[in-house]
């Protein structure tokens, strides 16, 4: 087994204008495509770093660059997907524990990626990861295993992660206009060099080479559950000087706590998740994300588990991507026509992103039986 000396387990992912999600908001759409990452969701970058740091250090302290740690999670969802895969990448092992509720098929899909174990227990995700740090870890360190815990979402190494779509944005905004028709401001006026007197081009773009350079993104659309993707976008629009733009976290009902939080003017655990978006269900969000959404340049956002299905077959008809209720909950907020009332004074100039945030839990046969069940036969 290799040591994964230099491995990185995320890739940066393209950013594509969607021509039909553009016509319908009146603006320019552009998508975030996270679920490209290896796990199938964003979860890569958050998981894949907190596992490169905390395996550096495991390592650095041990005085051995070879030490094979083994990670273990309790996430039976994108979580545990981006830890097996982040952990065989790098040359160590992972184990899952998992409720009963878990699906055949997620199960099956963190064999297929590579975990030593998937051990099923509890009824719920806090019972499985109870099991998981008070016993199935304990007995790992007494056979002196490098065990390390994988939190979910909560912890500064998974939000700093998430920043690098941030991070990427601000590279790859300006040379959309190279790959896509992109509707941009005329300048009002120039100082002789095609630029005005401000260094912009109109609202916000200016021009290289006399072809216009967006720079700035009006909008950042992302779904939310406990918070770590989040944390990760605000973290990284605040690093490169996009503090400005505004980002929609979007949620469904019975997986709001980010909402019921914001109501309450402090942080909520909900008593039960009741969404068939299970990948938001997280009963309370981190401290974190709840200090980001206090801002004045958040708007959230909360959906029902019927508009996340019309907007994820929607998606894979229009966009040809089969996504996750979880990550439909964004387009959605386009298709029902939200849009414009979380982002005030949209116009055709204006450019929004949304993350494709990804999410494997999810088949054709899967969201089928979802509109069988909640769409009233539509």
């Amino acid at each position: 087994m290799s040591n994964g000396a230099g491995k990185i387990p995320w890739i940066e992912t393209p950013l594509i204008k969607s021509a039909s999600l553009s016509e319908l908001v009146g603006c320019n759409v552009l998508l975030k495509l996270e679920n490209l990452q290896p796990s199938g969701s964003f979860k890569s970058r958050g998981i894949g770093n907190f596992i490169v740091q905390r395996l550096a250090a495991a390592r650095a302290a041990a005085g051995d660059p070879a030490l094979v740690a083994h990670f273990y999670s309790s996430s039976a969802g994108n979580a545990g997907l981006a830890c097996v895969h982040a952990a065989v990448t790098l040359g160590c092992r992972a184990t899952v524990v998992v409720p009963m509720s878990t699906t055949p098929f997620m199960i099956a899909k963190l064999r297929q990626a590579g975990a030593e174990d998937v051990i099923q227990r509890g009824a719920s995700w806090q019972e499985a990861n109870a099991y998981l740090t008070e016993t199935v870890m304990e007995e790992a360190r007494r056979k002196g295993e490098a065990a390390v815990y994988v939190p979910p979402f909560d912890a500064p190494e998974i939000w700093d992660g998430h920043a690098h779509i941030s991070r990427e944005l601000a590279r790859q905004i300006r040379g959309v206009t190279r790959h896509y028709p992109i509707t941009t401001a005329s300048p009002p006026s120039h100082n002789g060099n095609g630029v005005n007197g401000n260094g912009l081009n109109g609202e916000g773009h200016s021009t290289a080479n006399g072809e216009a350079v967006i720079d700035k993104i009006d909008a950042v659309v992302c779904s939310v559950g406990g918070g770590g993707l989040f944390c990760g976008i605000m973290q990284g629009l605040d690093e490169t000087g996009m503090s400005a733009t505004r980002v929609v976290a979007v949620e469904t009902i019975g997986a709001d706590a980010l909402t019921h939080s914001l109501a309450a003017g402090e942080l909520v655990t909900l008593p039960a998740i009741t969404s068939l978006a299970t990948s938001l269900g997280a009963r309370r969000v981190c401290e974190k994300a709840f200090d980001y959404a206090r801002r004045e340049t958040v708007s959230t956002a909360v959906l029902s588990d019927a508009e996340a299905i019309r907007a994820c077959r929607r998606f894979a008809d229009e966009e040809h991507i089969l996504v996750e209720l979880a990550c439909g909950v964004c387009p959605a907020v386009c298709y029902n026509g939200m849009l414009q009332k979380l982002v005030p004074g949209l116009t055709k100039e204006s450019v929004v992103v949304i993350v494709v945030c990804g999410g494997s839990n999810i088949s054709f046969d899967i969201m089928e039986k979802y509109a069988a069940s909640h769409l009233d036969g539509s």
